[in-house]
């Protein structure tokens, strides 16, 4: 009786204990509070060693945890899966009490795919044993999951530690979500005042302004673009709408505009204009104008009244942000201003026309108009960095032909100047030396790298190869770093099996996912998007890559060099010694780093590369061909996406029903069978024609976009692969298993008017 009276005074003061901490919870006003300040206790609450409380990702499928009990690990992520303790439990939303987190067989009783992963307790020395999982969910919407590890004594959780975990639970779930909710309400009060406009004109709603609010990229490109690039508001309506906010004129970008006198212009170097987002416009009856992106801006109007201290009155019009760098381009390195010319033929116009014999001396020929061959080479590499060209060709003929400079743009060449005979040996060599290659070396090629902002106002960085050509010539091709953030997954162009196979691809734990293609089919841009979606702070990426283009925060990034014997495979060795979680190698260019990364993806790794080969298919024969063990390549493929870029239609398209004649070719060129299977009636057809309009400069076409082909590593493919089956069979089992060949992607994309079938004939065999 004394021991029945004991208990249930036990059972009292507990249940007060855990009704405190309910009301704690639920007068929190923040996640933080919550999931920091009241976390120890909580665990405190159940006897336990720590508590892990992860939060659901739906988007990206994951469990993150943001609060530890313990101080050695900040953050965990978690796929919604049936692989792990806390994603079973997130994905069967049902409690597990598990004794011993190490017995395999008392996981498998559970299900057969249930694993421990024991790396974060070889990381920190912890050793897990109890653990208790209960889901978060708030009308029937996953919230996350409590996991509750070890309980003091050693002992099971039992029937009562379960029942006050569901009741914290349901408490927790309900505070996340009113919490949430909270803050995104509070988000679109904020932003209210600032669309005001556009709310009046019904072009967006509250439901929008919240969906963009949360929108991944706010943070770094704002939300007024975030706005124009996903909601479809015309960038002339948010303009209107900016020019009701700040009260003031809202100006877009006017290339016919004069700029302002040298002396003005001198005053603020460029590379500040552009962190600081203004640039001087005009003068008028004495009233200085400034374009800046806030013209309420108090702090920067008190900076510019210090600058220009002659002006008593300063006007500020407003304007986007890639408006005021076309400005700030326009007067400063295409103007008459700071040492800069209005146009390349200006600085020709600056050349000397007379007959000279050409002077044989390398240094001659350099200095001779040294200043304007700088002045030439630097407006070259500067108008093809603003046309996001993507390489720059210096081609000199024999003779007295003239020099040829060409510029790739879109994929395709196009003749951007052509400058006289005489300076055929003065250009290559002005370029040498910006990239510190030997001027007096013209028989043999020489590879270099110009970092431009050493010589020009743009940070920017180019590839060098120079070519000897007939006549004791060299040609100088210089390719533009696309260096920059990498392209979000989402915008990869997938279609929906594409996306969805490639991002179960690169959650897993270990494998060999590759993309393949020509050289310039956007391999390396592919795959730093699909590594950002699992860069996060508890994975260890290590990338080799010869260049490194695209950075991330997060990736540890090697740049490789073979002419002192640091090779992808060399960097390779060094990563397996440096506990990586995942390894991208730029490019197979050999059977040795196959061999090494094929290894590495056996042994707990997720590898990623590159392989320049024609079609998916073909790259299993490209590498069965270098001897790879097909036994040990079949266990690691995982997926294998071939790409191709072809030309995007610009926006002045034209919708026009096909002929029967057209619609039969492309019946045949997609496959008569595969056709059938789309459930696109020829009816029901149409297509785009390019037009033309300045926007595109009259080609049609503005922009690339990716054709795709995923073949998938599936069991069928694996044995295929073990026999080293034909390219044939291969082709035919990964259509059958959902691949679309890169021509039938591209055909399909015609169907949605992003490009034409001249395009996708052009880049597509298959």
């Amino acid at each position: 009786m004394l021991q029945d009276t004991v208990t249930l005074q036990h059972q009292l003061e507990y249940r007060k204990k855990l009704m405190d901490k309910i009301n704690e919870i639920h007068s929190a006003d923040n996640l933080n509070t919550i999931l920091i300040e009241i976390k120890d206790s909580i665990a405190a609450l159940f006897d336990a060693e720590r508590i892990t409380i992860y939060l659901a990702d739906s988007k990206n499928n994951l469990l993150i945890s943001k609060v530890k009990s313990g101080s050695e690990l900040k953050k965990i992520v978690v796929p919604v899966s049936e692989t792990s303790l806390a994603g079973y439990c997130a994905i069967r939303g049902t409690i597990i009490n598990i004794k011993n987190a190490y017995d395999q067989h008392e996981l498998m009783m559970i299900n057969s795919n249930l694993k421990f992963d024991n790396s974060w307790d070889s990381k920190s020395g912890f050793v897990t044993r109890q653990v208790l999982c209960v889901p978060m969910k708030f009308q029937n919407t996953l919230i996350g999951v409590i996991q509750i590890i070890n309980k003091k004594g050693d002992i099971p959780y039992d029937d009562v530690d379960c029942s006050y975990a569901m009741e914290l639970s349901t408490s927790l779930s309900i505070a996340i979500h009113n919490i949430y909710r909270l803050t995104v309400t509070t988000k679109v009060v904020r932003y209210k005042s600032r669309y005001n406009y556009l709310l009046d004109k019904n072009l967006i709603d509250d439901k929008i302004l919240e969906k963009a609010s949360n929108h991944p990229e706010v943070a770094t490109v704002g939300m007024d673009t975030v706005l124009m690039k996903e909601f479809a508001i015309g960038r002339d309506q948010m303009a209107k709408n900016l020019s009701y906010f700040f009260g003031s004129e809202f100006i877009g970008y006017d290339p016919t505009a004069t700029p302002l006198e040298e002396e003005l212009l001198r005053r603020v170097k460029p590379e500040r204009l552009s962190k600081e987002w203004w640039v001087p416009y005009k003068i008028e009856n004495g009233i200085l104008h400034i374009i800046i992106d806030d013209p309420t801006d108090l702090q920067r109007q008190d900076i510019l009244k210090f600058i220009y201290p002659e002006y008593k009155r300063i006007s500020y019009i407003g304007a986007f942000r890639d408006d005021i760098l076309s400005y700030i381009t326009l007067f400063y390195y295409h103007g008459h201003s700071v040492g800069s010319s209005a146009s390349i033929d200006d600085i020709l116009n600056k050349m000397d026309d007379s007959d000279d014999l050409e002077i044989d001396s390398e240094s001659q020929r350099v200095s001779e108009q040294d200043s304007v061959i700088v002045q030439l080479v630097n407006k070259i590499i500067i108008d093809a960095v603003n046309n996001k060209v993507s390489d720059i060709h210096i081609e000199p003929f024999p003779g007295k032909e003239d020099i040829q400079v060409r510029m790739r743009i879109d994929g395709r060449c196009k003749v951007y100047q052509k400058i006289p005979y005489k300076y055929k040996y003065a250009i290559p060599s002005r370029i040498k030396i910006m990239c510190n290659l030997d001027i007096s070396e013209r028989r043999k090629p020489q590879d270099g790298k110009i970092d431009f902002k050493k010589f020009g106002p743009l940070n920017v960085e180019l590839r060098v190869a120079t070519v000897p050509t007939a006549g004791q010539l060299e040609d100088v091709v210089m390719r533009v770093l696309a260096s920059g953030e990498p392209i979000p997954f989402d915008n990869l162009g997938l279609t929906e099996r594409n996306r969805r196979v490639l991002d179960a691809s690169v959650r897993q734990p270990y494998g060999l996912v590759l993309v393949v293609g020509p050289t310039g089919s956007g391999k390396t841009t592919t795959l730093h998007s699909a590594i950002s979606v699992i860069n996060t702070v508890d994975t260890k990426i290590w990338t080799a890559e010869d260049p490194v283009e695209i950075t991330q925060r997060g990736l540890r990034q090697v740049q490789v060099h073979p002419k002192i014997g640091f090779t992808f495979a060399a960097a390779l060795r060094s990563f397996l010694r440096a506990d990586p979680d995942v390894i991208m190698v730029g490019e197979m260019r050999d059977q040795e780093t196959a061999e090494i990364a094929v290894e590495c993806s056996l042994t707990g790794h997720l590898v990623f590369s590159t392989l320049h080969t024609n079609s998916a298919p073909e790259t299993i024969t490209r590498l069965l061909d270098m001897e790879l063990d097909p036994f040990s390549f079949s266990d690691a493929i995982l997926c294998i996406l071939a790409q191709r870029l072809a030309r995007k239609l610009c926006s002045c398209k034209v919708e026009y029903v096909p002929t029967g004649q057209e619609i039969d070719d492309i019946i045949v060129e997609y496959g008569e069978e595969d056709f059938v299977k789309t459930g696109i009636t020829p009816a029901d057809i149409r297509l785009f024609r390019a037009v033309g309009c300045p926007k595109c400069g009259d080609v049609g076409y503005k922009g690339r976009l990716g054709l795709h082909e995923l073949l998938e590593g599936t069991d069928a493919i694996k044995a295929l692969i073990k026999k080293k089956s034909e390219i044939e069979y291969i082709r035919k089992q990964a259509i059958k298993d959902g691949m679309t060949t890169l021509k039938q992607d591209g055909i399909l994309k015609c169907f949605q008017g992003l490009t034409d079938m001249k395009e996708v004939r052009k880049v597509c065999i298959k």
